[in-house]
């Protein structure tokens, strides 16, 4: 089976090739023969019924930044004349985000997008969770200030955080007794006009905040993303030190609580996190972690979802 397949993403040489797993998603389809088209969002264009964007022929190579791409003349390309087509450029998940899922949903299914356009409008990570309120800790979604000060007297030590960042971008440890919090609620209320997400301060982000790799809604591992000292967000790309980790039975219990739901999605590359007992988010946009998780001696995801991928095709 041979693919015309147009990758959506953000600036290919502005990337890590050695951790970023939309790249290594594009290794495996150039490994299996198929025909790699990209382009970057500011160039998709909708006239009529036709949805276009300047597609150039790449060419990925395994190689360290610099060395791990060419890219072939860009021209206009109707969209609908590839197979499948990758959604991967980062959020944040805002107006312009939501625009793109728009037009690409004219395509889907016939041109099959990954994950599906509508089913990630309607679903953002720090949404979609609330699906599973017996999974997560004690959550509040809102701007009210007097809701949040009694949220804060009721749990004490509490993670505030806009509720469609990404990468641990804006995300505040107010501890009990400190006297920052109305401070930045006026910053946040400056800076977003949606609601806030306010979450109870669980102490086992200290023994890391887990990364598992969801496809086709079945877990398939986990990397354990352990904060640097001084800081209380794990992201990666803030310090937090990745190690490959053996999913819990309470981590299983979760992933076959949410996995259905995922599935009639038609949701193939999900990531989800989980700090000690609980849910915290699910990431649908583009998640990341699956080069990590190779590295450290687990699965090649990437192979995993283009099986899932090629299933679709048949």
């Amino acid at each position: 089976m041979t693919l015309r397949i147009a990758v959506q993403m953000d600036p290919i040489a502005s990337i890590n090739p050695l951790g970023d797993s939309t790249f290594a998603m594009m290794l495996e389809a150039q490994a299996r023969g198929h025909e790699l088209g990209y382009y970057t969002p500011g160039s998709l264009a909708l006239r009529r019924d036709t949805v276009s964007a300047e597609v150039a022929l790449i060419t990925v190579f395994d190689k360290p930044k610099g060395e791990h791409f060419v890219l072939g003349e860009a021209s206009r390309q109707d969209l609908a004349g590839y197979d499948v087509l990758l959604m991967r450029q980062d959020p944040p998940f805002d107006m312009n985000y939501i625009t793109l899922t728009h037009l690409l949903e004219r395509l889907h299914p016939k041109t099959l997008v990954v994950n599906p356009p509508a089913a990630v409008r309607n679903a953002p990570e720090k949404i979609l969770v609330t699906d599973f309120p017996e999974l997560m800790p004690p959550t509040l979604v809102t701007r009210d200030r007097g809701m949040i000060h009694a949220f804060r007297r009721e749990h004490g030590n509490i993670i505030v955080k806009p509720l469609y960042g990404n990468g641990g971008a804006g995300v505040f440890f107010i501890q009990e007794g400190d006297h920052n919090l109305v401070s930045l609620l006026e910053l946040f209320e400056q800076s977003f006009r949606e609601p806030f997400m306010v979450q109870k301060y669980l102490p086992d982000v200290r023994k890391g905040d887990k990364r598992i790799i969801i496809i086709d809604g079945e877990p398939i591992a986990g990397l354990n993303r352990i904060p640097a000292d001084g800081e209380a967000r794990s992201n990666m790309h803030v310090g937090g030190r990745p190690e490959l980790s053996a999913l819990t039975p309470r981590e299983l219990e979760i992933c076959a609580i949410i996995g259905p739901a995922l599935k009639a999605r038609d949701m193939i590359f999900v990531g989800i996190d989980v700090i000690g007992d609980y849910l915290t988010e699910i990431n649908v946009t583009s998640p990341t972690g699956i080069r990590e998780i190779k590295r450290f001696g687990g699965p090649d995801i990437a192979v995993l979802i283009w099986d899932a991928i090629q299933k679709r095709r048949v």
